[in-house]
């Protein structure tokens, strides 16, 4: 059986939620046979699925309306020194529409993390887009590369998915303390104002005056019981940093 490199595993995941900015490739339509890349903004999902709002009048939607393998290329900006040493995630899959049944949750979820999506909504060509990932390649930087464990990417059931509002309602009304300690810690910025805005099996997602920030857990959570334990465990960790 093959072993996976668990800390670039790690190292790709916290990218993967950090940032919200990619390169995404499709097959040309236009160009038959020739990839076709352009710069995209994403929010990922509970599991480590990976949204997009894409207008019908883009090229890239056109390609993938006649061929749905697509690529997603995410790179760590800000780099000093070699920029050819710096990290980046590949995530290849299948692109297509959001299903029905969760579009509205997508749509909340992304006009959290990017609140002038709003806007598009009025415009009848936006619709949501997954893509259902196959395979992941990180390079964290010189030697620091490999082929991810594919079945960590895969679209998958989470059991606390109907919980999250709740969930999140719970810490922001009576666990604001935590948040905020945790968000001086991974981050180093004190706001006692911090609130929770979504969830996902990897942490979660706050909001900060008008930013955004991740969350992360030291492993994955699929239960409620172990997002709990989790969030448990981030309070204690953290609590010197409270403010």
């Amino acid at each position: 059986m093959k072993k996976y490199n668990q800390e670039h595993e790690k190292d790709a995941v916290s990218l993967y939620r950090t940032d919200k900015t990619a390169i995404l490739s499709t097959i040309s339509k236009k160009y038959e046979g020739y990839p076709f890349g352009s710069f995209v903004t994403y929010v990922t999902g509970w599991d480590r699925t990976i949204f997009l709002y894409l207008s019908d009048l883009a090229d890239h939607t056109k390609n993938l309306k006649i061929n749905h393998k697509s690529c997603i290329t995410i790179l760590r900006k800000n780099v000093k020194g070699d920029i050819q040493n710096s990290a980046r995630l590949t995530l290849v899959g299948d692109l297509e529409m959001v299903p029905e049944k969760i579009q509205k949750r997508c749509q909340t979820r992304f006009q959290k993390i990017f609140p002038e999506s709003k806007a598009y909504a009025a415009m009848h060509d936006f619709n949501f887009y997954q893509i259902s990932v196959t395979q992941s390649r990180w390079i964290g930087g010189f030697g620091k590369i490999s082929w991810l464990d594919p079945k960590n990417w895969l679209n998958m059931d989470v059991e606390w998915f109907d919980d999250e509002i709740s969930i999140i309602n719970h810490m922001n009304d009576d666990h604001s303390n935590t948040i905020s300690s945790a968000l001086n810690a991974q981050h180093g910025v004190k706001d006692s104002e911090a609130a929770m805005v979504g969830l996902s099996i990897d942490g979660y997602y706050l909001k900060s005056r008008d930013n955004i920030f991740f969350i992360g857990f030291e492993e994955p959570c699929f239960t409620s019981k172990d997002y709990r334990s989790a969030l448990i465990d981030l309070s204690k960790q953290y609590r010197s940093y409270e403010i």
